[in-house]
């Protein structure tokens, strides 16, 4: 019962500052303490919300998604350390990517032109790439020693969607240049990811 209440502290402030961090394999969370982590993740989006009353524009705006993807992550956390599987492990840190991508992609409306399109594309890499890893591990967990080939295709498709990823930033960076300078952008980015 200790280390219930224990972890459900623990998940609780690690899924309400957005730390990721997921219950390692053999912990698990009871019932009780699963459900309280639920109504506790509730109460401090209540308050989190209430909190963001006080801002207005796209101050509020991040305010309001941090706050949401803050419940979000603790809950799925919570879920995780409850089924302690790699898949529940594997949706936590998909919800923390999540969460992640939402309030990063709220901070690029404070940019224009160019830079708002880089700093959305580069968000969307950081999210793919957290999405990326998390499957890697999930599939790493789930073929535990039964299966090296379906962890090294994981990786390679983790890989490549990074790499196409980096690649969409590379050349959304090449859209603030023109003429030449434009043109040895965009050759240097397919060769570098392989675009040729």
């Amino acid at each position: 019962m200790k280390t219930s209440k224990l972890l459900l502290a623990l998940f609780s402030a690690a899924g309400l500052a957005f730390a990721g961090g997921v219950s390692a394999a053999g912990t698990t969370m009871s019932k009780d303490a699963h459900d309280t982590a639920y109504k506790d993740a509730e109460a401090q989006y209540k308050a989190n919300k209430a909190a963001c009353s006080n801002l207005s524009g796209n101050a509020k705006d991040i305010c309001m998604e941090d706050a949401k993807g803050k419940e979000k992550v603790a809950k799925a956390e919570a879920d995780a350390a409850y089924k302690n599987t790699p898949k529940a492990r594997e949706n936590a840190r998909m919800a923390h990517a999540d969460a992640t991508y939402n309030v990063a992609k709220e901070k690029c409306d404070d940019l224009s032109g160019n830079a708002k399109d880089v700093c959305v594309k580069e968000a969307k890499a950081a999210h793919v790439k957290a999405k990326a890893d998390a499957k890697v591990d999930r599939v790493a967990a789930d073929t535990q020693a039964t299966s090296t080939d379906k962890v090294a295709a994981a990786r390679k498709d983790a890989s490549e969607d990074k790499r196409d990823a980096d690649y969409k930033v590379a050349i959304e960076k090449c859209d603030s240049l023109s003429g030449s300078a434009k043109d040895a952008c965009v050759s240097n980015a397919k060769t570098r990811y392989g675009k040729n």
